[in-house]
């Protein structure tokens, strides 16, 4: 993979993505807003793993700013050869009556970032002959549960499209699907889960584990787990008012 660049790397799945592959001798860079917390990850992964971090800090909900990071993985100097596109947020509140602005702030994180960091990656990559690209989508995506499951349906979809034309060019295009895991992402997010059972939750370890053992293969799509494997097979053949009910279930708990 030579060297991986990973948005969203400061916490959790990101942060994960970022000591497995340092810990596996990949030099790392860190994208993220918070500089601090950045460069410190980039002092730790540089000691403990003996790797070269490199910290880009970048608001993916800023234009310029993912402009930024399009031209490090266009960059010939020190190529990239795995982009994780992970940056992503919850935003716990309805569509109707809520926070546009939060809104279009999720929708340029979560898929505007996403298409142009393709991109930019894909080019460098094909032109290289190899590469691999890898975005964080969710289980979320096949349900409807929201503009999070309408971004994240976009990921998936995306990435199974640009899989299709990346065939025979020696890069590959990979969708993370992993349901709840336990991170920073549901407390930064203000999102109450306490009515959700342990049995949902996964742990990040074994998500980027599964993750990037599936991208070595050239999976297009990983779902971690049995559980949420049979999951996301039981919502691909239900139909779609059945997950339209699932959806009003799960906004009734989420506003008790």
């Amino acid at each position: 993979m030579g060297t991986a660049l990973i948005t969203g790397a400061s916490a959790g799945l990101g942060l994960e993505f970022a000591w497995q592959l340092a810990t596996a001798k990949h030099d790392v860079v860190l994208v993220a807003r918070n500089e601090e917390r950045l460069k410190r990850l980039a002092g730790q992964l540089e000691a403990a793993a003996g790797i070269r971090a490199e910290v880009l800090v970048a608001d993916l909900s800023v234009r310029a700013d993912v402009e930024r990071v399009a031209e490090r993985l266009r960059s010939d100097e020190k190529p990239i050869g795995l982009l994780v596109n992970n940056a992503g947020l919850g935003l716990n509140q309805r569509f109707i009556g809520g926070d546009l602005a939060r809104e279009e702030a999720a929708l340029a994180v979560m898929v505007t970032a996403v298409l142009v960091l393709s991109q930019a990656a894909a080019d460098a990559m094909v032109a290289r002959g190899r590469g691999a690209i890898l975005n964080v989508a969710s289980v979320a995506a096949l349900l409807a549960s929201g503009t999070y499951s309408a971004h994240k349906a976009w990921v998936r979809s995306f990435t199974e499209g640009l899989a299709v034309e990346l065939e025979g060019t020696g890069v590959t295009a990979t969708a993370l699907c992993p349901g709840f895991v336990h991170t920073e992402f549901h407390e930064r997010g203000a999102i109450d889960v306490s009515a959700y059972p342990a049995i949902a939750w996964l742990n990040a370890e074994d998500v980027v584990a599964k993750a990037l053992s599936d991208v070595r293969r050239g999976a297009v799509i990983s779902t971690p787990s049995v559980r949420y494997r049979a999951a996301s097979a039981a919502a691909r053949m239900s139909p779609r008012f059945v997950i339209r009910r699932f959806g009003r279930y799960r906004k009734a708990i989420e506003g008790s």
